[in-house]
């Protein structure tokens, strides 16, 4: 009796063959793919005394940030995460741009993922801002050569003039986050991740950063964003996802605005 090819393989290998034939008939390349993940965090409250160590239990809480999180998004959507604050969204995000990790769970992301939640997170205070592109442009996938050839972008873009070969401790916070904006958008990236609208800067540097993500979004880049300001999701985005209380409740189309709103 012959063995078909396929009975050969052990059962977790035939449901990876199963599902890659499924996602190639479909057509769509999977960017970003959450199976399973929680987040559970710890609370420390005030700092127990001598007597409460040794009488009492932990009283520390667990807070489940996220429960059992499946999703998955395919190359070039552009998804928007709505839900009331508390609920999970930007999470969501932090597990997506490695910056937390799961309690359990997997995630997958493939190509470039640039995160714009904490614009100014790797920079070095004592640094100048020219070093500092070097050093979080690499942080960020870019290469050393890719860098060099888009500084002058880069610092003419942050509008941040002199004070480049300053050190960043010097800068305030909008220039701070101008410059780690300007970083960020020039790394190219497959996977953008925005937390809320980027408002970093004077009303000319925001009017520049707007267009800039606008024209992200007219480009086949993975988006995903977490905002409040549906409307601004409706108009950009092409599928939306609601979460609460750590739970994603409702995916789908435009209609799931309509239902959020509800």
């Amino acid at each position: 009796m012959k063995v078909k090819k396929n009975d050969a393989l052990p059962s977790k290998n035939k449901k990876l063959v199963e599902k890659k034939k499924t996602d190639q008939n479909l057509g769509r390349e999977i960017a970003v793919e959450l199976k399973g993940v929680s987040k559970v965090y710890t609370l420390h409250h005030e700092k127990p005394t001598f007597v409460e160590q040794l009488f009492s239990k932990n009283k520390r809480e667990k807070f489940k940030a996220l429960d059992n999180i499946d999703l998955t998004i395919f190359k070039g959507e552009k998804i928007g995460i709505i839900g009331n604050n508390g609920s999970g969204k930007t999470t969501i995000l932090k597990i997506i741009s490695k910056i937390v990790t799961p309690t359990k769970g997997s995630v997958q992301t493939v190509g470039k993922v640039v995160s714009l939640i904490d614009l100014t997170a790797g920079f070095r205070p004592d640094l100048s801002g020219y070093e500092n592109i070097f050093l979080n442009g690499l942080v960020i996938g870019m290469c050393k050569s890719d860098i060099k050839n888009k500084i002058n972008d880069i610092v003419e873009f942050s509008g941040i003039g002199d004070f480049i070969y300053s050190p960043i401790y010097t800068y305030s916070e909008g220039m701070k986050l101008r410059l780690g904006f300007s970083i960020a958008i020039h790394a190219d990236p497959d996977i953008l991740i925005l937390d809320e609208v980027i408002a970093a800067g004077d009303l000319d540097f925001y009017r520049k950063s707007g267009e800039r993500i606008n024209q992200m979004f007219i480009e086949n880049k993975t988006i995903i964003i977490v905002s409040h300001l549906l409307d601004y999701l409706k108009k950009n985005c092409n599928k939306f996802v609601v979460v609460k209380e750590g739970r994603i409740i409702k995916s789908g189309g435009k209609d799931i605005v309509d239902f959020y709103k509800t």
